[in-house]
């Protein structure tokens, strides 16, 4: 007995000195949840010259990782194993996190620089008060067309990509409710809509549309647009920055009967081991100079208004990009559905993409 008392305290010593070991091995490279802040981002979504800058400024290291899905990145700080301390997912994904009390309630004394923020993109329906979350990005889905194929005045209306001059020249992100969406919008339904009917007769109006449809994909867009591969594509407004800072014959066009108002937010997973440096890069980014320059650098839209005077004119005066407040009037944020409603909108985009075939 004595025997295996001692075998026994010798491995429980074993696994103190290699947990030891380990701690003060990552203490070593500079990692440890006193002096590190780890962000979960989408991919190229910050100016990697800023997470220089904080951690010059803040005296702290940047863990760094990425995502490339709402869902995925639910998936991995649902399951654990990763103590982030910020994450930056969309709207109806921040409200799907409250409601799995995933989110940590922001301490908003120890936050500056809220008053920077555009007061219309503060106090939304997915989060009221701004409870758990901070405007990061924002943007819209629209059209992008190419002015050498096809006129400005034909590409107004969502109605337009079901032209017959458009047939095998409408590319589509692959995405169930920005497609759902357009076809509800199309005829002037919600894009949050939950009607049986209205979502069957958008799908159904979806079909009609598939002698234009050239590919349903997702990054891709980017590519074959700005090579001239199709006319016409939907997404998001900060993809399609990039497409015409790269081709000057690609326009963006949001429909004025309605579209959607998207955004990305800051939250504090309830994952975090470090509070006080996950504030410091909250009140880092909600600096004008640092807002601007993520903005500029990634091409979407700042909720910064006070960075927003400090980016280039030719920027903010375009109308696509910063809408005027009519345009703003008929934008909706998507609303979590729940899984039942957002399995059917799932069900029929995939029906959609059948019938194509």
């Amino acid at each position: 007995m004595k025997k295996l008392q001692t075998l026994l305290i010798g491995i429980i010593s074993i696994i103190l000195i290699l947990f030891v070991c380990s701690q003060q091995l990552k203490k070593s490279q500079g990692f440890s949840s006193e002096n590190t802040v780890t962000i979960y981002n989408w991919g190229d979504y910050i100016d990697p010259d800023l997470i220089k800058k904080f951690e010059k400024e803040s005296g702290y290291k940047v863990r760094y990782e990425t995502f490339d899905s709402n869902e995925a990145m639910f998936t991995k700080i649902k399951q654990g194993g990763t103590n982030y301390d910020i994450a930056i997912p969309s709207e109806y994904m921040i409200q799907k996190m409250m409601d799995e009390k995933m989110l940590v309630a922001l301490d908003k004394s120890k936050i500056k620089g809220l008053s920077n923020i555009d007061p219309r993109f503060l106090n939304l329906s997915f989060d009221p008060n701004n409870q758990y979350s901070i405007p990061y990005f924002w943007g819209t889905l629209g059209i992008i067309y190419n002015d050498k194929f096809v006129s400005a005045d034909k590409i107004k209306h969502w109605n337009d990509l079901w032209r017959p001059e458009l047939k095998n020249n409408v590319m589509l992100i692959d995405g169930a409710r920005e497609v759902m969406g357009l076809a509800l919008n199309s005829e002037g339904q919600s894009l949050n809509s939950t009607n049986h009917t209205q979502l069957l007769e958008a799908k159904n109006k979806l079909n009609l549309l598939t002698p234009n449809i050239k590919a349903i994909v997702a990054d891709e867009i980017k590519m074959y647009m700005v090579n001239e591969e199709s006319a016409v594509a939907v997404s998001f407004s900060g993809e399609a920055a990039e497409m015409l800072e790269n081709n000057e014959h690609l326009h963006y066009v949001i429909p004025s009967e309605g579209s959607n108002l998207w955004f990305d937010n800051i939250v504090m997973p309830k994952t975090v081991k470090n509070k006080k440096g996950a504030y410091a890069f909250i009140n880092f980014m909600l600096e004008p100079k640092n807002a601007a320059q993520n903005a500029e650098y990634i091409g979407y839209s700042t909720p910064n208004q006070a960075a927003v005077s400090l980016l280039p004119k030719k920027i903010t005066a375009d109308k696509q990009f910063y809408p005027d407040d009519q345009t703003m009037a008929n934008l909706e944020v998507y609303k979590n559905l729940g899984s039942k409603n957002l399995e059917r909108y799932n069900d029929l985009f995939l029906e959609f993409k059948m019938y194509r075939k």
